[in-house]
């Protein structure tokens, strides 16, 4: 019976001290084991098994985490008083210093930032404070990593998230926003009203060069009209001009000795009482009596000398045809 309850205690003892020596980390999770108080190693994820007598843990998380600054009054550098409040993201990539180096990460980190802000933001105007965030989340970045290297985390990145001026400079930004916004729509209808200008400027001169273009077409055509008719009525007078002298070819001598008296015959008849004979009055009527006599051609006479008397006897009556 005896022996029976020592073998229990003994397994029981067993089975609690192989509990208390195992121990399970996940894989984001690390274990740093302290071995009579010193640091012997790390371990995880998995498995591990430790001595219950002499060992102790702490377990570390890799994962990146955040945690969130409050907001913190600064001034900067034209004496503005602001706050500001901006979250820190990190993570442990050492565990073992993580753990040795720094008692609470998290507080440590707190005031760093809170100083390190403080310091930034003091050597910049408001203006930029409110325009140029991405400048301030990389110095800030840049002055916590360089700290907490020494610790074994790394901060990952600093976003600025509210940055509140104070009640008398928001109203000044308030009216300044307002002046820039009229500012804006002047410039805007300056500008409209300056294209409209333009653009009735330009319409008028395109108006003026097709006005021109159109004078000139027409005078281009006017001119080329006034051509075309000139050939034409050179073309119709050369035209009259060939039939008059295909016709005088064809006229023979009667013809023309007919014509002749039927001219004169015009004339006297005519009211006026100035009767002018040509010259050759004499020659023509010799010429005139030989066809019809049909002894010979019209063809002038001999020349009469100048004062000799004309002969009666060369010019006689025309037949009755003719008067």
């Amino acid at each position: 019976m005896i022996v029976g309850i020592v073998i229990a205690v003994v397994v029981l003892a067993a089975l609690v001290a192989l509990g208390t020596s195992l121990r399970i980390a996940r894989e984001y999770q690390r274990l740093v084991v302290f071995r009579l108080g010193r640091v012997v190693a790390t371990k995880g994820p998995g498995v591990v098994f430790l001595n219950p007598v002499t060992d102790r843990t702490q377990l570390v998380d890799l994962r990146e985490q955040f945690f969130e600054v409050p907001h913190q009054v600064a001034i900067t550098k034209d004496n503005a008083a602001i706050s500001i409040d901006f979250l820190i993201f990190y993570k442990v990539v050492d565990p073992r210093q993580s753990v040795v180096a720094v008692q609470d990460l998290k507080g440590a980190a707190l005031n760093l930032a809170a100083t390190a802000l403080r310091s930034v933001v003091g050597g910049i105007s408001l203006d930029d404070v409110l325009s140029k965030r991405e400048e301030i989340n990389a110095a800030l970045r840049v002055r916590l990593d360089e700290v907490t290297e020494r610790w074994g985390v790394k901060v990952t990145n600093v976003e600025v998230r509210e940055v509140n001026p104070p009640p008398t400079v928001q109203e000044a930004m308030t009216r300044q926003m307002a002046a820039e916004r009229a500012r804006r729509a002047l410039v805007t209808e300056a500008e409209g009203q300056k294209q409209a200008a333009v653009l009735a400027a330009e319409g008028e001169r395109q108006a003026a060069i097709t006005l021109a273009e159109g004078q000139q077409q027409a005078a281009v055509l006017a001119a080329e009209g006034e051509r075309q008719a000139a050939r034409l009525r050179a073309q119709g007078l050369a035209g009259a001009l060939e039939e008059l002298e295909a016709v005088a070819r064809g006229l023979d001598e009667r013809t023309l000795a007919l014509q002749y008296l039927q001219t004169l015959q015009r004339v006297g008849e005519s009211a006026g009482s100035t009767v002018v004979l040509p010259m050759e009055l004499a020659d023509l009527a010799a010429g005139v009596r030989r066809l019809l006599a049909g002894t010979g051609p019209l063809v002038p006479g001999p020349e009469r000398p100048e004062g000799a008397p004309i002969d009666d006897g060369m010019v006689q009556p025309a037949p009755d045809g003719l008067a």
